[in-house]
């Protein structure tokens, strides 16, 4: 039985749409600095178009300091075509916690009546309410090249400042690759019934394309994947593959992520910044350890985790998140113990200071590598509408590029020798017990644990 689903598995791999990639154009970027230089830089040398989609584009420094380079673009050359799609939700209330002051599309309007320009910025709404699905499709398209990451506009995920949040960034020059990402984005995602310019001052509310948005969520989940142009089979040259995916049915990318889990034959690595496995990838991360196979889990440790404040600090209920999290991991650590102890299962928490971790992403046997914004975890496989690039590499012309990432992703890890290294809940400030256990007694866990 086993033997039949590897198979189908692999079929369905070399059954996607793959297009040839030049290694030589394949640049792995290792820092959120240079990350943020490389967007500068593409900016400037855009001639004929800017295509962004990411969760939000906030209004900070390092926010300002992007869009400015967008609007110099563009009057500089007029015919220059800017499009950024960003979460509706997202982009019309404020930070969680935070006071109430004006929103980023606030900020696109202020923006766009300064410079006297058309529209830039659109907002999707994957469902009536940001809590049930969000835009979490990534890629930055500067003319044929493209420059993808997990990473959205803000002061630290570009380490503008003293602090930065860490993410992977993979600059990648295709013509066909690029060109399928925008198409995906003209046929898809810019749907005129739902998908609103955000620097427009009069918004119709989220109210009034309830209707709209139900009918445009199916339709997206239904309908929506890359179409490639110049595929080629399966084989021994290096590939790339666009993936997309929203909803637990016809989803693509999840098929793709469980297929990958199926086909280690030494070693998988993983990389999620909120540790909360879907069931069936926990069920094939089983599966390969009870095979003697290789298990390598870097996830963040929960001062890493963008949610979490000091103890000192007062406390709201996302503050929780973290330490859930982090209960989640040591479960998971207590139940694989003797692997662990074996040397099959390793787990890595990464931590420096107080920066923060946001990686995603999956290695199997230096043949496939998975660039995605896809958290691996319920809510992602669900709720949210999400992307990923896949690449196949057998002749291992990436290998020296993508391990160096890894030791760059390692460089600040820890690495778990038994589970009661993490904390136990009786050892969490007295709020986030009480938050806890009340999660349990009510059994909200489950609730809990698919949406976040």
């Amino acid at each position: 039985m086993l033997i039949n689903k590897t198979k189908r598995a692999q079929k369905n791999i070399e059954n996607l749409p793959h297009l040839a990639q030049n290694a030589a154009n394949v640049e792995v970027i290792y820092r959120s600095v240079d990350f943020k230089q490389q967007i500068i830089q593409l900016i400037r040398q855009a001639k004929n178009r800017i295509y962004i989609t990411a969760l939000y584009w906030q209004n900070d420094e390092a926010g300002q300091l992007i869009l400015d380079e967008v609007y110099q673009a563009k009057m500089k050359n007029p015919q220059l075509d800017v499009k950024i799609f960003v979460d509706w939700h997202r982009a019309q209330r404020n930070l969680l916690g935070a006071e109430k002051s004006s929103t980023n599309a606030d900020w696109y309007c202020e923006e766009r009546i300064k410079h006297q320009q058309g529209h830039f910025f659109f907002g999707v709404p994957i469902n009536t309410r940001e809590v049930f699905g969000v835009l979490h499709i990534k890629g930055f398209i500067f003319d044929d090249t493209v420059l993808y990451s997990g990473a959205s506009i803000n002061n630290v995920y570009l380490h503008h400042q003293d602090k930065y949040r860490y993410d992977r960034y993979h600059k990648i020059k295709n013509v066909a690759l690029a060109d399928s990402m925008v198409n995906f984005i003209d046929h898809y995602l810019q749907n005129g019934q739902v998908v609103k310019a955000l620097d427009e001052t009069e918004r119709p509310t989220t109210k009034m394309l309830r209707p709209a948005i139900r009918v445009y969520r199916k339709e997206l989940a239904a309908l929506g994947q890359y179409h490639v142009k110049s595929a080629v089979d399966f084989g021994r040259e290096l590939t790339i593959s666009p993936l997309f995916g929203l909803g637990r049915h016809q989803n693509l990318l999840n098929r793709t992520i469980e297929d990958l889990f199926l086909l280690v034959q030494k070693k998988l690595t993983i990389c999620t910044p909120y540790f909360n496995f879907p069931r069936s990838l926990k069920q094939r991360i089983r599966r390969l350890l009870s095979q003697g196979k290789q298990v390598e889990i870097i996830v963040g440790d929960k001062v890493a985790n963008d949610f979490y404040i000091p103890p000192e600090q007062p406390f709201k209920m996302a503050d929780a998140l973290p330490y859930l999290y982090e209960k989640n991991l040591r479960a998971f650590s207590k139940k694989f113990a003797r692997e662990i102890t074996q040397g099959l299962l390793t787990i890595r928490t990464w931590k420096d200071g107080d920066n923060t971790y946001h990686l995603k992403g999956v290695w199997v046997d230096d043949n496939y590598i998975l660039l995605t914004g896809n958290n691996l975890n319920p809510r992602a496989w669900r709720l949210d509408a999400e992307n990923g690039l896949l690449i196949h590499d057998p002749k291992g012309e990436l290998h020296v590029q993508f391990e160096q990432e890894l030791t760059c992703i390692r460089q600040y890890t820890q690495q778990l020798k038994h589970y009661s290294e993490l904390e136990e809940m009786r050892h969490y400030p007295q709020p986030v017990q009480k938050l806890l256990k009340k999660f349990a007694r009510v059994k909200a866990d489950a609730l809990v644990k698919m949406i976040l």
